[in-house]
């Protein structure tokens, strides 16, 4: 990705401020207990430049995007599976990664990720120019809700914004006037230059969605292989945002199942092996990859919803346990997850 670096910055800092007292309570260099500081940094990459890059490794034709899953139907030892356009494609092996909706994890057998009772609003705004933003990852703190920004160039920011809608509150998103105008309305005393990343943002560039998760204990003892069947990403854990980790963990899943995979298959006596060989191998290959990733999607979906209990509190004591206490400790859960090694393919 050197050819796209001016894309990609990174962000070597986190800063908190109390949307309520317009105070900064932490800032603190991203580092891990044990290991060189120089070696960790933070980069906010936009999904399209990152899908661009993904894709150019691998041959033309591979993917076909917008092409949603509506069904999942065997066929002897082959998966078939039903697209909304009408096509059906044969798999040997069906990798699930259709979202947090994903009609193979109910295939599988998974219930669908529940609301977990807040609803986020994304975007992005782009200066044109120069932003002159701090090099680093912000959040604000405020009365039951939480917002963020990072600069990912010299000229444009991603930030989000949660909380805990109201039955009232949820039908902004069908208005992007009414979004930013509550939105702006909840930022409370915060420095100038965040609110103006808001105030700058162009309607068409937000969009709301309630945040759902699936429960821990499902994913402990669900199905998320099975056969020639397995799922990845949001189709498998899905999480609430508040540990950022949502597309990294989906990478990981992505390196890891490619290495189960490989190691499986890579002795195939010449492509000598019949078709229930095959289909055994592809079948131990998924049962290692459950095995190494089950547990840490259980921690990531846990920790996440926690960590965003504590951050998004309204009561006093706990809004002054989170400003004046545990700040810092949460900025270091954030890093420490991060701190995951995957291996190598």
């Amino acid at each position: 990705m050197a050819e796209d670096r001016e894309q990609v910055d990174h962000r070597e800092w986190l800063k908190t401020i109390s949307a309520m007292s317009g105070l900064q309570t932490t800032q603190r260099q991203f580092s891990f207990k044990g290991r060189p500081q120089e070696e960790f940094e933070m980069r906010c990459v936009q999904r399209k430049n990152l899908l661009v890059a993904l894709e150019r490794e691998l041959p033309k034709g591979t993917i076909r995007f917008s092409s949603k899953v509506v069904s999942v139907e065997e066929s002897g030892q082959l998966k078939l599976i039903h697209l909304a356009d009408g096509s059906v494609l044969k798999a040997k092996v069906l990798i699930g990664c259709d979202g947090v909706n994903s009609a193979v994890a109910k295939w599988l057998g998974l219930k669908s990720p529940a609301f977990s009772g807040r609803a986020a609003i994304r975007g992005f705004v782009n200066y044109n120019r120069a932003h002159g933003l701090e090099p680093m990852f912000t959040q604000c703190f405020g009365k039951g809700v939480r917002f963020g920004m990072v600069p990912y160039d010299d000229t444009s920011a991603y930030w989000f914004f949660t909380w805990s809608p109201s039955p009232q509150e949820k039908d902004i998103a069908e208005d992007p006037m009414k979004m930013k105008q509550f939105l702006l309305s909840k930022l409370g005393n915060v420095p100038d230059q965040v609110r103006e990343v808001y105030e700058r943002t162009e309607l068409e560039n937000m969009i709301m969605s309630p945040l759902r998760y699936r429960h821990p204990w499902e994913l402990a003892l669900g199905n998320i292989s099975k056969g020639n069947v397995c799922v990845a990403g949001d189709a498998f854990h899905p999480m609430t945002p508040d540990l950022a980790q949502g597309g990294c963990s989906a990478l990981e899943d992505g390196v890891i199942l490619a290495r189960c995979l490989g190691q499986a298959l890579k002795n195939n006596d010449n492509g000598k092996l019949s078709m229930e060989q095959e289909r055994k191998r592809i079948e131990t290959g998924l049962k290692n990859y459950d095995r190494e990733r089950r547990w840490r999607g259980v921690k990531l979906i846990s920790a996440a919803f926690m960590v965003g209990y504590i951050q998004q509190g309204n009561g006093k004591v706990l809004t002054f346990l989170r400003d004046r206490v545990l700040a810092a400790f949460l900025a270091e859960r954030l890093v420490d997850f991060a701190s995951f090694d995957c291996g190598k393919l």
